[in-house]
């Protein structure tokens, strides 16, 4: 996970708790990971504290018509006590709730949204009426309470992210409504629907992201480094072919200022190959501040995701670009070097990274010749063939002779 998801998942905490997200600011260290599994704790204990309560509340709704009982709950009981005895009474009779949620107030049922629980309300998606869903949605969106909007998208059924497509409008707001969906399965799930759906949503909203404000690019950024590889490809087909020059470079700018760079690098590694070249022909790669964070976000914490993106990226660029970028790579420390293979074979990058050796110097080349003459002999053996495979061995002769003198 990212700096930006951790930074949702204190507000999302932060709301379950009723305190100033700032007060848990310290929280910050456990990750978003950690910040998501406490929040899912601390919000079951709350619910189960209630939970016998609840089964009491639960057993009248069969005897009470709800053509009687909504309009006095909507005039006597508090949006938070409804909201957190909606979900578990709901679970008792499914069909009622269905039943009840069409017969709501928005506005009535938006105030109670904020405290409903997000598991029990799953477990409803299924049987709620779309049409109501996506009243109470816009109505969420038109506050901009998308810190309640965000966590009911992982429990979005086909048919409710259909009806969402169709009827909420609000590009922007489901943007940074999803930021706070910790789910990349259902992000994604979403994401593909509007991708291939009939309404053919994305191209309009990823319109009202490029030309949005600065923050939103980052927010959506959150959200789409988050997605499954298919999804992203998708997103940078689409991205880079909408927007200008300008806009397209802004976008990867406003990343970096952001200290998005994690983010970016995790984008960009799974471009296909139309937005990659757009990307590598952009003149931000030529922008020294824009590549030496991209280039020390990889060197600073080398993982598979960030080094993939620099290294795609770096292999479409021109020559001097490639050795300037590539030369800082492998300036790193030799400890950091001797991982580098492993990382490259799970990120499966082998052919990009060797052809973007052969454009760097040959002191470079022996400096990392070096560093992997100490990996054990049959992984040396592997490197010689992948690079004979690739018909690079006079371009990487510095490289795997350097490996043989010191292995």
């Amino acid at each position: 996970m990212t700096d930006l998801v951790t930074r949702a998942q204190l507000v999302l905490l932060a709301r379950t708790l009723h305190v100033p997200a700032e007060s848990l600011a310290h929280l910050e260290k456990l990750g978003a990971a950690g910040l998501h599994e406490l929040q899912q704790h601390i919000a079951r204990r709350i619910f189960d504290e209630h939970a016998t309560t609840f089964r009491r509340v639960g057993m009248l709704v069969p005897v009470i018509p709800l053509s009687v009982s909504l309009p006095l709950i909507q005039r006597m009981v508090p949006p938070m006590m409804a909201g957190r005895a909606a979900g578990a009474v709901g679970v008792q009779h499914p069909k009622k709730a269905a039943e009840a949620v069409g017969m709501l107030g928005v506005s009535y049922a938006a105030d109670c949204a904020p405290y409903m629980d997000p598991h029990t309300v799953g477990t409803l998606a299924d049987v709620a009426p779309p049409g109501p869903v996506v009243a109470i949605t816009n109505e969420l969106l038109r506050r901009g309470d998308y810190v309640t909007a965000g966590p009911f998208l992982a429990y979005a059924t086909p048919a409710l992210i259909r009806a969402v497509e169709a009827g909420v409008h609000d590009d922007e707001g489901m943007i940074r409504s999803a930021a706070y969906a910790y789910s990349g399965v259902g992000i994604s799930a979403i994401i593909r629907h509007m991708l291939h759906g009939p309404a053919q949503r994305m191209p309009r909203l990823l319109a009202t992201v490029l030309s949005g404000p600065a923050e939103l690019r980052t927010t959506a950024l959150s959200v789409f480094a988050r997605c499954d590889e298919d999804v992203i490809a998708a997103l940078g087909d689409i991205t880079f072919d909408i927007g200008t020059a300008e806009q397209n470079a802004d976008f990867v700018r406003v990343a970096v200022e952001a200290n998005a760079t994690r983010e970016l690098l995790t984008f960009t590694g799974h471009l296909g190959p139309s937005a990659l070249d757009m990307l590598a022909a952009n003149p931000v790669t030529g922008d020294h501040a824009v590549m030496s964070a991209l280039a020390a976000e990889v060197a600073d914490r080398l993982e598979p995701a960030t080094l993939r993106g620099l290294v795609n990226l770096l292999e479409r660029t021109d020559a001097e670009t490639t050795r300037r970028w590539g030369r800082q790579l492998f300036e790193a420390a030799d400890t950091v070097l001797v991982e580098l293979p492993a990382i490259v074979t799970e990120a499966r990058l082998w052919p990009a990274l060797l052809r973007m050796l052969s454009e760097i110097d040959a002191e470079t080349q022996t400096r990392l010749g070096e560093a992997w003459a100490k990996l054990p002999a049959a992984d040396r053996d592997t490197l010689e063939r992948r690079v004979h495979e690739l018909r690079l061995d006079t371009r990487l002769a510095t490289l795997t002779v350097t490996m043989n003198i010191y292995g």
